[in-house]
Order: C-alpha cells, then sequence, then structure tokens
C-alpha cells in the first residue's frame, strides 16, 4: 500500500475468512461492495471536513453494523442457542481512551455503547445487561433481540450444528481505523463473534489490545479472525509496539504480527494506520475491505491478492 505521509485516511474491514474466488456470487459480491463503500462514505464525510478520527471510525462501523451482509450487528452471527451476542470497542489515539462492550442484546449499534463507556464512565469494558442497561441509560436505540436476527444467519446456524460446514470458514467482524486531517489515530471494531459460538464466549474485538488498538505515538489497527488465537497474541498492541519500538513499517508490523498468529494455529486479517502510512493484511483467502483517502483514492477489494 502506496505511503501518504500527509492527509487524511481512513482504512476498513468486513471480516477476513476462507473465501476463494468464486465462492461469492456476483450479486453477494456486489452487495458486499456498496456496503463497503457505504461505510467509507460515512467515515469520509467525517474527514473530508476536517472531523476527528474517532468519530470516523465510529460512523464507519455504525454502517457495516447496519448491513445484514456483515457479522455485526443486524445479521450478526448466532450462537449455538440461536441467539445474537455482540461484542465491540473503540480506541481514541490521542490519551488512548478507550471503550468496550462485551456480550450485548438488545443495543442496535454495539459501537456506540462502547464509546458511550469510553466517554462516559471512568470504565473501559462493560459486559452483559449491564452493558445494554448502560446503552438505555445513555439514550442509545435499544432493539428487540430478534432484530439481529436474519434467515441468512438462521440457516447458517442450521448447517453449522449440523456439522456441513466449519463454524470458522467465514468471518465478519467490522473494523475502521483513520488518520484524520490533524493526524490523530483511531479504531474500532464490532462482531457477533463466530457461528454456534458458546453462549457467553468472547472473542478479541472488544479486548483492547488484541482486537483493536490506537495510540498516536504508533498506530491505530482493528483485527478480525480466530479471536481467541489473537488474544493470545496481543495483535493490535503488538504491531502498534513494533511500529513505535522497531521502527517497521504498517505493513510490516502487520504482517510479522501475522505469522505468530498462525504460529498459534490462528487465521485473520488486520488493517493497520500509522502516521505516515497504512496496511491491509491477511493470513487467509480474501478479507472484505476498503481504503479512502485525502488525494481522492477509494477502492474496495474482497479477495488476496486484489
Amino acid at each position: 500500500m502506496a505511503s501518504q505521509a500527509s492527509g487524511w485516511r481512513l482504512v476498513i474491514h468486513g471480516g477476513a475468512g476462507v473465501m476463494p474466488r468464486g465462492s461469492i456470487s456476483p450479486e453477494e459480491e456486489a452487495d458486499y461492495r456498496k456496503g463497503l463503500m457505504t461505510a467509507l462514505d460515512a467515515g469520509i464525510g467525517i474527514l473530508t471536513a476536517g472531523g476527528l478520527a474517532i468519530d470516523a471510525v465510529q460512523a464507519a462501523v455504525v454502517a457495516l453494523e447496519n448491513d445484514p451482509n456483515f457479522n455485526a450487528g443486524h445479521g450478526a452471527v448466532l450462537n449455538r442457542d440461536g441467539l445474537a451476542e455482540l461484542d465491540a470497542s473503540i480506541m481514541d489515539g490521542r490519551e488512548r481512551k478507550a471503550g468496550a462492550v462485551a456480550q450485548v442484546r438488545t443495543v442496535k449499534n454495539p459501537v456506540l455503547a462502547a464509546r458511550l463507556a469510553m466517554d462516559t464512565t471512568p470504565h473501559v469494558m462493560f459486559a452483559g445487561r449491564e452493558a445494554d442497561d448502560l446503552a438505555a441509560a445513555g439514550g442509545l436505540e435499544i432493539v428487540d433481540p430478534a432484530y439481529f436476527v436474519t434467515p441468512k444467519r438462521v440457516e447458517q446456524l442450521k448447517r453449522v450444528m449440523a456439522g456441513e460446514v466449519k463454524a470458522w470458514d467465514r468471518r465478519g467482524t467490522v473494523g475502521a481505523v483513520a488518520r484524520d486531517s490533524h493526524r490523530n489515530l483511531a479504531a474500532a471494531t464490532s462482531t457477533g463473534g463466530m457461528v454456534a459460538k458458546a453462549p457467553g464466549r468472547i472473542g478479541d474485538s472488544p479486548v483492547i489490545g488484541a482486537g483493536t488498538y490506537a495510540d498516536n505515538a504508533s498506530a491505530a489497527v482493528s483485527a478480525t479472525g480466530h479471536g481467541e488465537m489473537f488474544i493470545r497474541a496481543g495483535v493490535a498492541r503488538m504491531i502498534c509496539a513494533r511500529v513505535e519500538l522497531q521502527g517497521m513499517s504498517a505493513q510490516e508490523a502487520a504482517d510479522v504480527t501475522l505469522t505468530d498468529v498462525r504460529s498459534l494455529g490462528g487465521a485473520g486479517g488486520v488493517i493497520v494506520v500509522t502516521k505516515d502510512d497504512a496496511a491491509m493484511a491477511m493470513n487467509t483467502d480474501g478479507m472484505f475491505r476498503g481504503e479512502a483517502d485525502g488525494a481522492g483514492r477509494k477502492i474496495t477489494a474482497i479477495y488476496a491478492g486484489e
């Protein structure tokens, strides 16, 4: 990915997984790319107006949470009991403030609940009913749990429970990283987790330092993949440390860290933005992703090698 040392930059992802060319129909591919473009536009609108990176990543992730094609918010995957348990986190690189929620079931946009936790409490993470209660008390939109459930995800759960497909064949965690025109960095991630997961299971997406991290001194990172391995490898924080302490580029730090994830048996991808460059990396067949910058570049991609 070409370096652009000045101006704003936005990178997003909609999950990485086993998706070789031909496994997605042209119609599905068009829907995915449309959803990625919608999310890019949501963040672009803020960044082009001189807005903050933290607001841009939030806007991009909200757009992806509202798109049923991705595994976050409406259309999230279901646990083995047929329920959506949602996780999200957000981090502002200016002061390393962060917020996260896990196992929420009624807040329409979990990333907004994570932002609420960051902005209005002295804590970082809330889980379960208390996280939903925090969102409701904070005036966020609350929905019936059935809102998140779509026919596609019900069928997917049935197939996984019947052993027809592996639960980890496709992942759809969403995320965004950005650098604003003031040179601030931010990151956000949101997910429904893994299909047929055990109730109560929490992956890397809401874990600061694993699925999400942002620090103006190094980088902003959002990850997607096999959450347990990303937690064990401390992926997001490790990428930032390699940029800050070892002087690695965004791409080098991402690639080396994903090699470590692979050594643990994990697969997935990351998006990274620094003060000087950006990167999209994966050790899978593909990752739904997109990028835009102040020079007018705006692209989407799905398969490895695009």
